[in-house]
């Protein structure tokens, strides 16, 4: 398969944590469908300090993995929302 455009879209989203409401990235997405992945090289500004878990309630939204070859972080169901 192929690897995802590197420059991406331009229209970015902002991703924040579904029970606590706090900012977790700012990232290019691509598209108008649910936020199923973030692809590591698209995200723009990134608020948390350990990977895949949100830095005020500590609760997992993420995993991380290899994606099309690609490092990505593939989200749990229901953790985080966008707007």
């Amino acid at each position: 398969m192929a690897k995802p455009n590197k420059k991406g879209p331009a229209k970015t989203v902002d991703i924040f944590c579904s029970k606590c409401r706090e900012k977790l990235f700012k990232y290019r997405k691509g598209g108008k469908g649910a936020l199923l992945k973030c692809f590591k090289e698209r995200i723009v500004d990134d608020y948390t300090t350990q990977p895949c878990q949100c830095p005020k309630c500590e609760q997992v939204f993420a995993r991380d993995m290899l994606i099309r070859g690609t490092p990505a972080f593939k989200m749990i169901g229901g953790k985080v929302i966008m707007k």
